[in-house]
């Protein structure tokens, strides 16, 4: 069964984070069918609705041809207008969501009393997961490796288990009887 997913996208920034974040599940499980949504304002047209649906099926394109996939990726472009989270979030409930992905710009506390918060408004309004995707802002780190040491305790060592389909948890035979 394939999972659905909601990618919310208004050609700034964080909506470019989003859509790197969506492609890249996507070429990694195929099985995921992306749904983009670009929100045009009330006060716009139809045709600018779809000349901007065309606009972002164009950077679709190059950011798919750029990509390995483990097979074909299947996605949908849906031009609204309307408010962009009532209209994220009806996009969602129609075609039973799995997932919602968008970025979020960095406003103040201040910012976000005053002009709202479309990331806020989907995560607290969605009736499934909402990934918030960001730019990586950490440096990246060199972890050591690690390496199996001999256990010698006085303690016996914990109890193992493992998961079977039709038997929650099965004892290992190799845990210590003290």
């Amino acid at each position: 069964m394939s999972t659905r997913v909601v990618v919310a996208y208004d050609f700034t920034k964080p909506a470019d984070v989003a859509l790197q974040h969506a492609v890249e599940l996507a070429c990694q499980d195929p099985e995921q069918v992306l749904h983009f949504v670009i929100v045009v304002d009330s006060h716009q047209s139809y045709q600018t609705a779809d000349k901007i649906r065309e606009d972002f099926l164009e950077r679709l394109k190059r950011t798919f041809a750029v990509r390995e996939t483990h097979g074909d990726v299947d996605f949908y472009v849906h031009a609204r207008i309307g408010s962009p989270a009532d209209e994220i979030l009806a996009l969602a409930r129609e075609i039973g969501a799995d997932l919602i992905v968008l970025g979020c710009h960095d406003r103040s506390a201040l910012g976000r009393i005053l002009i709202g918060s479309v990331s806020s408004a989907v995560l607290h309004g969605a009736r499934c997961p909402v990934l918030i995707a960001r730019p990586k802002g950490y440096p990246e780190v060199a972890l050591q490796k690690v390496v199996e040491v001999a256990h010698v305790t006085l303690r016996p060592m914990p109890h193992r288990y493992s998961y079977s389909s039709k038997i929650a948890q099965v004892r290992s035979n190799d845990w210590p009887i003290g």
